[in-house]
């Protein structure tokens, strides 16, 4: 019952964000995510001890004002996400572009799978789907929803035009079958994780547990990875889906030692494009959360 209200109470509000024209609509989920920025402390202290570890440099007021900032655009991906449905190639190419596709698309010609390395910047969950938009449906690499009817709702959303589902928990055999298939699949790869699937790698100068399955499978299958992420560029009052060159890994006598250079690489990959969009990022995420042993508590 607790589920079924729950899934009752979010459609409740998903849908008239969808249906209102997008300024009320970002006006309305603005100020939802000031009083979620006002009112969640434990949050918002998250996102603050995060600033001050990777950009010591900024002072107190341009910290606060890009956690704000994170707040404003992660309202506006939910009410992004609650017109997807409504979305097609043609009503979206005034305010969405992509630059960089000649990257995606030489490596996609190669045949032995794409794996686009992305994480929680920018409208991430506008990013596949409009992927798929341009013809080029792929897999995404999520965690299920404690809530069954919800999370059935939004990937139902996901995939409208062809995108897939590869959940957490079956991920690396997915991932293996479909650079077998010379498909794309996306993967955050900016969460904190805990070993064995993690292994320590700087981030913004700081060791962070990161999934090294991108980096297994990618020297395991020859598969090109890329970096792909869609950002809310100001000057141009739109979203871009910007996609990088296609990384390379150097290979050596030890498997184990190939896996940690290709997995610190993506990471240095993430920080390149954070530190270009400070305030598109999840800062409030607990990202250096599990330690090296003997190494205190951060949060």
């Amino acid at each position: 019952m607790r589920e079924r209200i729950e899934y009752w109470l979010v459609l409740a509000a998903v849908r008239p964000l969808g249906w209102m024209p997008r300024r009320l609509a970002r006006l309305l989920a603005g100020a939802l995510a000031a009083c979620v920025y006002l009112v969640l402390g434990r949050l918002r202290r998250v996102g603050e001890r995060n600033l001050a570890m990777a950009l010591p440099e900024l002072s107190a007021k341009e910290s606060k004002r890009i956690l704000r900032r994170v707040y404003c655009y992660l309202g506006w991906q939910l009410v992004e996400f609650c017109r997807m449905p409504r979305y097609s190639a043609a009503n979206t190419r005034a305010w969405i572009r992509c630059e960089g596709l000649e990257h995606y698309l030489a490596a996609a010609r190669r045949g032995k799978g794409v794996l686009v390395l992305t994480g929680h910047l920018g409208a991430w969950e506008i990013s596949s789907f409009y992927h798929s938009l341009m013809g080029y449906p792929m897999g995404m690499v999520i965690r299920r929803l404690d809530n069954r009817p919800l999370d059935e709702y939004v990937n139902r959303i996901r995939c409208l035009h062809g995108n897939r589902v590869l959940h957490k928990d079956d991920f690396a055999r997915g991932l293996l079958t479909s650079m077998r298939e010379g498909e794309t699949v996306g993967i955050l790869m900016d969460t904190n994780m805990t070993p064995p699937q993690g292994v320590f790698v700087p981030l913004f100068g700081r060791l962070a547990c990161t999934a090294s399955g991108l980096a297994r499978v990618a020297l395991r299958t020859g598969a090109a990875v890329l970096p792909g992420f869609m950002v809310w560029e100001p000057a141009e009052r739109r979203y871009v889906l910007h996609f990088g060159p296609e990384l390379t890994f150097a290979e050596s006598d030890d498997p184990e030692a190939d896996v940690l250079a290709a997995t610190a690489r993506c990471n240095q990959v993430l920080e390149e494009w954070i530190r270009r969009y400070p305030d598109q990022w999840l800062w409030i995420h607990r990202r250096w959360k599990t330690r090296p042993e003997g190494e205190p508590a951060i949060y």
